[in-house]
């Protein structure tokens, strides 16, 4: 299936809102540290409701655990700089879908490190800042999904 890679997330709820997608995709959804908050959270616990049991989360100490522990998977980095739209690509099983923190994305140097294999951008209006942590990984998580048959449904 896909991998959803949050890098230093920030917001409880996000975060419990993407284990519950997570676990209703199939998706593997991997933290790396520093988390802004902790697993006893009760926003985290309250957005993620009763999926925790049902969703794959691995929280990595770096980066470079997360790279090690994904292998040669490719990573695509979404970003409000990317070039290419998120619907423009051709997603395989396996792809790592790669998103910052909520009060700043995806630091210049995490979206040029060698293990990126695309930046990509979801459209929105002109002068809007940034959509939501949570929405932006089902965007594209879902797209990914339905371009691979949505596998595992029945």
């Amino acid at each position: 299936m896909f991998h959803l890679l949050f890098y230093t997330p920030e917001i409880p709820g996000n975060t419990g809102n993407a284990i519950r997608l997570a676990a209703v995709t199939g998706a593997h959804l991997h933290l790396v540290e520093p988390l802004g908050f902790d697993f006893a959270d009760a926003n985290l616990r309250r957005a993620g409701l009763d999926y925790h049991d049902l969703a794959v989360v691995t929280v990595h100490p770096s980066l470079e655990a997360a790279w090690e522990a994904l292998g040669p998977a490719r990573v695509l980095a979404f970003s409000t700089t990317g070039t290419t739209g998120y619907a423009e690509v051709e997603y395989r099983e396996g792809d790592v879908l790669m998103f910052g923190p909520e009060s700043v994305g995806l630091p210049e140097e995490v979206q040029a490190d060698p293990h990126v294999s695309r930046r990509l951008r979801i459209p929105m209006l002109p002068g809007r800042r940034s959509l939501n942590l949570a929405n932006s990984a089902s965007i594209a998580l879902y797209e990914a999904w339905r371009q691979n048959g949505f596998g595992g449904v029945r």
